[in-house]
């Protein structure tokens, strides 16, 4: 038995006890097979890969290029570890959010699913025509008659209280300075000197 044969069932051993695993209702099981699911896929890089080979850009193009490793699965691999991880840590919180609230991890069904699952065919097709028969005409958005104003970019010489002490790499442009009798920067500015 080679080493390819071996992968290949292990590979394949892992897709179908995740599938398995997956279908469960308990979400600490479905994230175990889908763990499962991204080391099969992993394993499934590994065997499309083929034989181990120089790297592609080891010496400057004196190696053949039949003796070189795809580095395309390498980069999918990773691609691949790396979206698991983060699903992994979504269903992660997903389950603690669970056992939060509820004491468990299982997925129940709501008063919405069984009542579908009890349905006739004869009231799914007349639940389906009331649900296309909806008033879509008659439903408006709320921007309908709004008058809508552009953006104004305030600037530093619009207002006379705006001051821009951002850091710049331009050089500065000095500005008038302030009327020593503007009337409406004394009231707000009370009784500073």
């Amino acid at each position: 038995m080679s080493i390819s044969l071996v992968l290949i069932i292990v590979m394949a051993v892992l897709f179908a006890c995740g599938v398995y695993a997956m279908l469960e209702r308990s979400l600490t099981r479905v994230l175990i097979g889908f763990l499962l699911l991204g080391n099969a896929a992993n394993l499934l890089l590994l065997v499309v890969m083929g034989a181990p080979g120089r790297a592609p850009f080891y010496d400057g193009g004196e190696t053949d290029a039949t003796d070189m490793s795809d580095a395309l699965p390498q980069a999918l691999t990773l691609t691949a570890i790396v979206i698991t991880f983060g699903i992994s840590a979504f269903l992660l919180a997903l389950i603690y959010r669970s056992w939060q609230l509820g004491q468990a991890d299982t997925v129940v069904d709501d008063a919405d699913d069984l009542a579908l699952r009890t349905r006739t065919a004869d009231e799914v097709e007349d639940a389906m025509d009331e649900e296309s028969r909806s008033d879509d005409e008659d439903v408006t958005t709320d921007f309908v008659g709004d008058v809508a104003s552009p953006i104004r970019v305030l600037h530093q010489g619009d207002l006379s209280q705006l001051v821009d002490d951002a850091p710049v790499d331009r050089v500065a442009v000095d500005r008038e300075p302030p009327r020593p009798n503007d009337s409406s920067r004394d009231s707000e500015d009370g009784d500073r000197p």
